[in-house]
């Protein structure tokens, strides 16, 4: 990773539709999302798997024995660490998604720290704020 830099990887690419983005679309959808919060170096992956696989990781992680959109794991949550700041991970499943796009953004500013679940409709604005820059 370059020193004070952003490494993101983006893996399964090939489990998209035609008309996703690509991946050097989804790293600049990661970019925007992780500068709103400010964040500007680590590492995080976004990963495009099918539904068996994100239905198994909502199931462990979740409690939910179905599948869905996107679901975020951070790893440095606080921003400590001992190396370069390992931010997480995202996992979408293209064929429970509506907007790729916007689960790409979703999925990154969970990354950031912030939970529509919690908050008091700040995540979900900020969300829709991206979205129109980006369209």
């Amino acid at each position: 990773m370059p020193e004070g830099g952003l490494d993101i990887e983006v893996l399964g690419s090939d489990r998209l539709v035609p008309e996703a983005p690509t991946a050097l679309e989804v790293r600049e959808l990661c970019v925007l999302a992780l500068s709103s919060a400010g964040i500007e170096e680590g590492h995080m992956a976004v990963e495009f798997v099918d539904a068996d696989r994100i239905r198994s990781l909502n199931r462990e992680y979740r409690n939910i024995d179905s599948p869905t959109d996107v679901l975020s794991f951070g790893v440095d949550e606080d921003g400590e660490s001992a190396g370069p700041r390992e931010l997480g991970d995202i996992v979408i499943c293209p064929e429970h998604t509506q907007d790729l796009r916007e689960a790409v953004v979703h999925g990154t500013l969970h990354l950031t720290g912030m939970d529509h679940e919690v908050d008091d409709g700040e995540m979900l604005a900020l969300q829709s704020e991206l979205m129109r820059w980006i369209r």
